[in-house]
């Protein structure tokens, strides 16, 4: 803390002094509130819903409203927000980031703003990292709500289109980010506006905030469909750089592959993450696959798979980036350690992955819609969100979100001491002075939790301590369905708990256990299923009298172990709490923040330490060159911890300077999303006016009147008339499509005449007069929604084009850096013009398909069944034509395909 701040306090400072006045009105109501009785607590949010009709604001009712929730949740969970819970709660309702330490409450605290901001009817959604907590949070903190006459929806995976619907049209909204992406996604894919799901983004609370903002705003969302099958050039660019040889080196200086000298066919740059061939290896490539010259644009597939193998090979490592699990490639999420299921590298990677691991490689995917969490979550009106951890990060979340941050103080003073890192000069020396920290804790019964950055050393650290005898339990992605369970327990007398970065958040480590968790024991010991301790510990509405019983059972045994562990829990406080032991430093300082913040909560006592070697990856790639310097330097043992002040100085700016870099890539990625993201809402607008009933007919003329004006001007050419030959290949063009032949005619002598503004207006005349007659024969009812289903097929199919060819060309302007073109600029520019001409696609292709269209009638259906049976095809006039040979041969007596329920002799065969 530098001296300024000592002085005249911090943002937050200054901040919660402005907020303390009105958590001192919601608190001053406390004892007229307890006074109500709960039909007039209930009343309440009539009157506040007619208050704002009326005119007032939220702002206005907040401290009444907030002292509403605060009675409720007392009345009905026995639950009191503390008074550091309704600073918490204005912070979110004034659309900012509430930073609160773990155990703190978060949960609760959303009660609040969630309440009344759904006062208005616009709808609030809160947004956690998975099903299970969107799930408990509904259930449990929804009790608030419904007893306060709001409805709360749920969404998770797996429901009907209908429950989804159903859900969003709730006051409260509960789901994941995932979830919530992917049903945004999917209603501007809807052909129908019942077939969408969402009502609006009003106001988003978004728990873990940084998890879902941060982490994961470098992976977009993505809807797939199948695409082209893989192709057999995976296994060939595999077997090729399988035989190859690597040069690794920390940070390249783009010549190192040009290097004659080095003795590789490809360098690895650990710093960047990339793989590129030497000379050398380009000769190979060549030699391998027949190739004059790898460089070719025609070889560009080729080369394409040879660089995603080689990255593969070179930068992709098994138990640190993915594992391989029940044949399947599973990425590991380098900021929680769990395992991320569904979620695939793009182009083309995780396919080489799976070549490398001999699993089967699945077949590529098209793209149908995409968005990145950042674009999503910058369609609400007001967001705010929740996190133990977000402060190391205020420049991000300012810079892209536009959210400030206010540090809330904790309930009760934080007595965890934080000690000084220890740094070993090499990696053996750490780990045993790692073991002998947890021999000296677990000697006196103190539990450990031990945090690793990866399943690699997470198994070695397991090993090591196996071999000195001390039991422990293994916490990683591998067997991620015990995270909660293994966590819970962490803090037990003398436990040892050795995990990835998923120990860093969502279970609350209690001293001495947690009694939840071994309740939930006995009741699986007692044979009950998982489903049904599922609902015995959750809290949705019921009359189930087997839920009740189990319920009964639960809060018995729950009784029971709270007595048993309050004593353990003192033994625990006693030998000093959770001890915390950080084997590394993670590249974000965030990751370490929550892995300290485990122990230490509401008071409790606790202990942190992180050991730290010179050969670790943080060190290594971006300790600098003076610890380069510093470890050839030293000649002491690898036992004796060095303790340099500008080795934490060191430490800190590695990773300040990664933190930096990862910020950089996210708002490159927002960057180049950013022009899509343009061109998305355009495209979706415009859907959403389609689907919200907008007359088509007009916006269908003005097509018709563009395409043909665009094909007068070509065949003008610059020129004042037609001339015969000319005029007839023009009019090749258009009729049959906008108008029957011989409609509009010109004689030479016209020709002369004509100006090009007189053929389009002929043209236009004749092609509208056409789609009259059409639309009588169809009737207008049916002819609006023919235009509007072909609209909305033709812009998705081309919409979906455009997605393939702009990540295309995002993967080519790179290079433009080169030649010293800023590749923003540069893709900004060639992507307008690709929409420009999208546009126009969608235009002429839109009116082809509308002037083309036509009414089959029953007979042609009947028909068209009969010949797909048979194998025979419908012509063009309707008429069956019949194959060479026959596909599949029907019966007399088969019933018939044309689904008239009767024989095939006696319905469509009768004259067969």
């Amino acid at each position: 803390m530098g001296l300024l701040t000592k002085i005249f306090g911090t943002y937050s400072d200054h901040e919660l002094k402005k907020i303390y006045p009105i958590a001192d009105k919601i608190e001053a109501l406390e004892e007229e509130y307890k006074a109500l009785t709960d039909a007039q607590l209930q009343a309440k949010t009539a009157e506040f819903k007619e208050r704002l009709q009326n005119g007032e604001t939220t702002d206005d009712i907040l401290p009444e409203a907030f002292a509403t929730v605060r009675e409720a949740a007392d009345r009905v969970l026995g639950l009191r927000p503390y008074r550091v819970q309704l600073i918490g709660g204005i912070v979110l309702h004034q659309g900012r980031i509430a930073e609160m330490k773990t155990g703190e409450g978060k949960t609760l605290v959303a009660t609040l703003p969630a309440y009344l901001n759904a006062l208005t009817g616009q709808g609030v959604h809160i947004v956690t990292v998975n099903d299970y907590l969107a799930k408990r949070d509904s259930e449990w903190m929804g009790k608030v709500h419904r007893f306060l006459g709001l409805s709360v929806g749920l969404i998770i995976h797996d429901l009907t289109k209908a429950q989804r619907q159903a859900a969003y049209a709730a006051d409260i909204t509960y789901g994941t980010n995932n979830e919530m992406g992917f049903d945004y996604l999917r209603d501007n894919m809807a052909l129908y506006a019942s077939e969408q799901v969402q009502r609006g983004h009003h106001f988003a609370i978004v728990d873990e905030v940084d998890s879902i903002l941060i982490d994961e705003a470098r992976t977009p969302l993505i809807i797939s469909g199948m695409g082209e099958k893989s192709t057999q050039l995976y296994d060939q660019a595999e077997q090729f750089a399988a035989r190859l040889k690597k040069y690794v080196v920390t940070e390249t200086d783009d010549k190192a592959e040009e290097d004659p000298a080095i003795d590789a066919d490809y360098v690895v740059d650990e710093k960047a993450k990339t793989a590129t061939l030497t000379a050398r290896g380009i000769a190979k490539a060549e030699e391998f696959f027949g190739l004059e010259n790898l460089s070719d644009p025609e070889n560009s597939t080729i080369a394409h798979h040879i660089n995603q193998a080689i990255k593969a090979h070179g930068t992709m490592k098994r138990d640190v980036d993915y594992v391989v699990k029940d044949g399947e490639i599973i990425i590991v999420d380098e900021f929680t350690g769990r395992l991320m299921f569904g979620r695939r590298y793009s182009e083309g990677l995780h396919q080489a992955i799976e070549a490398k691991e001999h699993v089967s490689v699945q077949r590529e995917s098209k793209t149908l819609a995409t968005i990145t969490f950042q674009n999503y979550f910058r369609l609400y009106n007001k967001l705010s969100g929740m996190t133990g951890t977000a402060l190391t990060e205020e420049e991000e979340f300012s810079t892209i979100y536009k959210l400030d941050i206010v540090e809330i103080p904790t309930n009760r003073p934080v007595i965890r001491i934080d000690n000084e890192d220890s740094v070993y000069k090499t990696e053996n020396g750490k780990y045993r002075a790692v073991i002998r920290q947890i021999k000296a804790c677990h000697e006196k019964g103190q539990p450990v939790l031990v945090g690793t950055v990866s399943i690699e050393k997470n198994e070695l650290l397991g090993k090591l301590l196996t071999r000195e005898g001390i039991k422990h339990n293994l916490l990683n992605a591998k067997n991620h369905e015990k995270e909660a369970e293994i966590v819970a327990q962490a803090g037990k007398f003398g436990a040892v708990t050795v995990a990835t970065n998923m120990a860093g958040r969502g279970t609350d480590i209690m001293l001495g256990g947690n009694a939840e968790y071994l309740a939930k024991t006995d009741l699986r010991k007692a044979g009950m299923s998982d489903e049904l301790i599922a609902e015995a510990t959750g809290y949705a509405e019921t009359e189930d009298e087997e839920i009740l019983n189990a319920r009964k059972l639960f809060a018995e045994k729950l009784r029971q172990h709270k007595e048993e562990i309050a004593g353990e829990a003192d033994r625990v406080r006693q030998a000093g709490g959770l001890f915390i032991i950080g084997t590394e430093r993670h590249d974000s300082r965030r990751i370490d923040n929550q892995l300290r913040g485990r122990a230490g909560r509401q008071g409790d006592p606790g202990e942190t330490r992180f050991y730290i070697s010179l050969e670790d990856d943080l060190m290594r790639l971006f300790g600098g060159e003076r610890v380069t310097n510093m470890m050839e330097r030293l000649n002491i043992d690898e036992d004796t911890p060095i303790e340099q002040k500008f080795l934490t100085r060191a430490i800190e700016q590695a990773q300040t300077t990664v933190e930096s870099r990862n910020f950089q890539a996210r708002k490159s990625v927002l960057e180049y999303d950013d022009v899509m993201n343009k061109q998305r809402e355009i495209i979706y607008d415009q859907r959403k006016q389609v689907l919200d009933g907008l007359d088509v007919k007009n916006i269908i003329m003005n097509m018709m009147n563009t395409s043909i004006s665009h094909l007068v001007a070509e065949h003008f050419a610059g020129n004042d008339h037609l001339d015969a030959a000319s005029c007839r290949e023009l009019l090749r063009q258009v009729e049959g499509l906008y108008f029957p032949k011989f409609t509009v005619r010109f004689t030479e002598e016209e020709l002369k005449e004509k100006t090009a503004a007189d053929v389009t207006e002929a043209f236009t005349a004749a092609a509208a007069a056409y789609y009259e007659q059409k639309e009588q024969a169809f009737t207008s009812p049916v002819m609006r929604e023919v235009e509007r289903v072909v609209l909305l097929r033709v812009v998705d199919e081309y919409w979906m084009d455009h997605i393939d060819a702009m990540a295309d060309l995002r993967q080519g302007i790179r290079l433009r850096a080169y030649a010293q073109t800023d590749p923003i600029i540069a893709y900004k520019k060639e992507s307008l013009d690709m929409f420009e001409e999208m546009i126009s696609a969608i235009q002429s292709e839109t009116v082809r398909r509308l002037y083309s269209v036509r009414i089959k009638k029953d007979e042609e259906i009947k028909r068209e069944r009969v010949a797909k049976a048979t194998g025979e095809s419908v012509g063009g006039d309707g008429t069956v034509k019949k194959q060479p040979r026959r596909v599949q041969k029907i019966g007399r007596n088969d019933p018939c395909p044309c689904g008239s329920g009767k024989k095939y002799k006696n319905c469509c065969g009768r004259n067969a």
